[in-house]
């Protein structure tokens, strides 16, 4: 089949791109131009009618891209029109009404790119994170996907253990030959050298899926703290409801900000109370669950009546900033023992060293972000099939002798199948719906 879809937004404006790929891309040209020609990879300006009659749709630029010189790999063309919702439907309308053209599914044109060799499966899923960045730093990181690094490192390591597969299975298939001594060695070198290389990209920190899905700060302490307030204000909306009254949030409000370039997810939580109400306790477990998964905690308190013991005290650690609300009514000191941890005295109402908050809040994100190294995990996928891989190596290691021959190759063929599975050098359509439905529709 002949695919097409709306590759730019949805809307008005001011142009618009309609994307089609497949055997009948020429033909589809042909009958809405009446053209028999055009230049391969230029963009040439003509009218584009309704198919079978002269009724002119739009006049814009059409780009040939012959196959296999293509992104997909097939025959391809891109109508460069204007983007009114009028123009846009009828050139849908007409390319639908000729043989074998249909609307592409989400992601389908990535799909065709990487089913004909055009692309590898990381560099698929890079393009739809470049689609997808919100941020500097998650476009920065899809780009250097994008540019082969992981991937090449994954095919090395793969061919390494390729290598030394062909060694064992030479000896299972001819049993009565003794490998040299230098190959048995250099079997167990090139196993231990993989299995160092894929430990060391695991200890990560997480780094690369918390630039793509966000870093986690949840915001805790007791009610009627100012926790909502300040979400508020780091939101610069009013996304929680603020009251006098103690307990107003007694669910998780969520809210995703970019700060400095870096995509971070916040979220408010009940106050964390001691409480015989069934519904509060179910809000305090969550709070609690939430902070427990959280990059950051800011532990809101209050400068007056703020206790800070018990829960709230086990949950400071090096990943916690203790945030001393309603300074403007402090009228002592305060307290010796909260001015030992690592804390911020703010006010929120009146808008009061939250400055200082947001540039320590700052400073953890960069510590947390920073890159020790070129190869990045940046989907949960990835990770699974390095953790698979490793522990495979590990077994083998463990059976690397002579007489085990046959249970060691079956651990390289499973090392080296999860490490195919990354980029997709293996039969991987298992996990491709589940990959490109995550992409918009005409990429």
């Amino acid at each position: 089949m002949t695919i097409y879809a709306l590759s730019t937004g949805p809307g008005i404006s001011g142009l618009a791109v309609i994307r089609v790929s497949g055997k009948e891309t020429f033909n589809v040209i042909k009958l809405l131009t009446s053209k028999t020609k055009f230049k391969p990879r230029v963009a040439t300006l003509t009218k584009i009618n309704k198919i079978n009659t002269s009724e002119l749709i739009d006049e814009g630029l059409i780009i040939w891209f012959p196959g296999p010189e293509s992104y997909t790999g097939e025959d391809m063309a891109e109508f460069h029109i204007h983007g009114s919702k009028a123009v846009i439907e009828a050139l849908h309308k007409s390319i639908s009404s000729i043989k074998d053209c249909r609307l592409a599914e989400p992601g389908e044109f990535t799909k065709i790119a990487f089913q004909n060799g055009k692309i590898n499966l990381l560099k698929a899923e890079s393009i739809a994170d470049l689609i997808s960045s919100e941020t500097e730093m998650q476009r920065q990181q899809a780009i250097r996907i994008m540019k082969g690094n992981s991937a090449n490192k994954f095919n090395e390591l793969r061919t390494k253990l390729l290598k030394i597969l062909s060694h064992i299975e030479a000896k299972i298939d001819f049993p009565d030959e003794d490998l040299p001594k230098d190959i048995l060695k250099n079997i167990k070198k090139t196993s231990s050298e993989v299995l160092l290389n894929i430990k060391k990209i695991l200890e990560d920190q997480k780094v690369g899926e918390r630039i793509r899905e966000g870093f986690k700060i949840a915001i805790v302490g007791p009610a009627n703290a100012g926790k909502s307030s300040l979400l508020n204000h780091l939101s610069k909306r009013d996304v929680a409801i603020v009251s006098e009254i103690a307990g107003t949030t007694r669910d998780v409000i969520e809210t995703h900000l970019n700060i400095d370039g870096y995509a971070v997810i916040v979220s408010d939580t009940a106050g964390i109370t001691e409480s015989k109400n069934e519904i509060e306790k179910k809000g305090i477990k969550l709070a609690l669950d939430r902070a427990e998964d959280a990059d950051l905690k800011l532990i809101v308190i209050d400068a007056i009546n703020g206790s800070f013991k018990g829960i709230l005290k086990d949950l400071m650690d090096e990943n916690s900033i203790l945030v001393i609300n309603k300074s403007d009514i402090l009228d002592k000191d305060l307290q010796p023992e909260l001015k030992q941890f690592d804390h911020v005295l703010i006010s929120v109402k009146k808008n009061l060293n939250l400055e200082n908050l947001i540039l320590k809040i700052k400073d953890k994100l960069k510590n947390k972000f920073t890159i020790n190294q070129d190869i990045l995990i940046t989907r949960a996928r990835h990770r699974q099939h390095l953790e698979e891989c490793l522990q495979c190596l590990i077994n083998f290691e463990k059976k690397n002798t002579s007489e085990e021959f046959d249970k060691a190759a079956e651990d390289l063929r499973l090392a080296t199948r999860h490490l195919g599975m990354i980029v997709g050098k293996v039969d991987v359509e298992e996990i491709l719906g589940s990959i490109f439905n995550d992409f918009c529709i005409g990429k």
